[in-house]
């Protein structure tokens, strides 16, 4: 394959054209998967990732929250399925679910499964035991993100390595789960950051199934409550790279659409984006609301992956 480097700073057009024509080879180039996010645990987070509201390290006035409770999960997801999404999204801020965590987290994977959606569980780090338990539980994704390249992640994360997160993927796939990983862009890094982050994703054994892309969303209190933002076009040419080296991925245009034009999004979805996040919220993060996203749709003749066994539970 052509050097990601390469590739990454080819002329706009050219870029575009061959990420549209990769995309167009493994999908259909109309058809935008859609996923909902609940954060089932939030704030607390021992970690100090410089870009979260949620870690208790950094500043920022979020109040940690337990767990919810397994019906209120299983509610939600309900209204997301008949709302139209086809993947249930479930994060909880910790560095990793301890023992005591497991069955209601188990309960909850269960629980959306049975209501006809994929399930996808961000836990933070995990074990080969745990990693186990979810998969039999019958979890399809687990996402955890590689935030940014190995260089550049000190920067952002002293808590824990890239190697770390690295190891949790592999656990991941070992256990037989789909992998969901990206990163975030427009945290300081460089356009080489942001190039050695796909090819660590496009490295592993096998390219992360979903790959979320993510714009940083500045979060008052937190170290990059100021950081300038990107350049759009960046963001267009890391969307156009992801689908060039991971054809068959989904990629997701995630965090950061309330920030963008209807014009950028249409531009990240012709350079391959055919994944977002629905719903008002992202964890702790806004997002644009459904009526918008709809109306976007229209204008741009895109329609949602149809819902599998829409309005109806599927026994356990």
């Amino acid at each position: 394959m052509q050097d990601a480097t390469e590739i990454y700073n080819l002329p706009l057009m050219d870029l575009l054209y061959r990420a549209q024509t990769v995309h167009r080879a493994h999908f259909d180039p109309n058809v935008i998967q859609c996923s909902r996010l609940l954060s089932v645990k939030t704030g607390g987070c021992p970690e100090d990732c410089a870009y979260c509201s949620q870690s208790a390290r950094n500043g920022a006035a979020l109040p940690a929250s337990k767990l919810m409770e397994v019906q209120k999960v299983l509610a939600e997801a309900r209204r997301a399925r008949d709302a139209g999404a086809t993947r249930y999204c479930m994060g909880a801020a910790w560095r990793s679910p301890k023992e005591r965590d497991m069955p209601a987290i188990l309960a909850m994977v269960r629980g959306v499964k049975a209501l006809g959606m994929e399930t996808c569980m961000t836990l933070g780090m995990l074990d080969t035991d745990k990693a186990l338990q979810l998969k039999d539980a019958g979890l399809d994704y687990y996402n955890h993100n590689i935030d940014t390249s190995e260089r550049y992640y000190p920067e952002i994360i002293t808590t824990r390595s890239f190697q770390d997160r690295m190891d949790t993927l592999e656990r991941v796939q070992a256990a037989g789960l789909k992998v969901c990983s990206g990163g975030i862009v427009g945290m300081g890094e460089t356009a080489e950051d942001r190039i050695s982050m796909l090819e660590a994703l496009a490295g592993l054994e096998e390219p992360p199934q979903s790959v979320p892309i993510n714009m940083l969303m500045p979060m008052d209190g937190t170290p990059m409550a100021d950081a300038p933002r990107l350049d759009p076009v960046e963001m267009v040419r890391t969307i156009a790279t992801a689908r060039i080296l991971m054809p068959r991925s989904h990629v997701r245009l995630s965090a950061g659409r309330s920030g963008m034009s209807d014009e950028l999004q249409a531009m990240c979805f012709f350079a391959g984006a055919n994944s977002i996040f629905v719903g008002d919220w992202l964890l702790t993060a806004g997002n644009p609301d459904e009526d918008k996203d709809a109306a976007l749709f229209a204008r741009l003749g895109l329609r949602a992956e149809a819902p599998v066994n829409a309005g109806e539970d599927v026994p356990v």
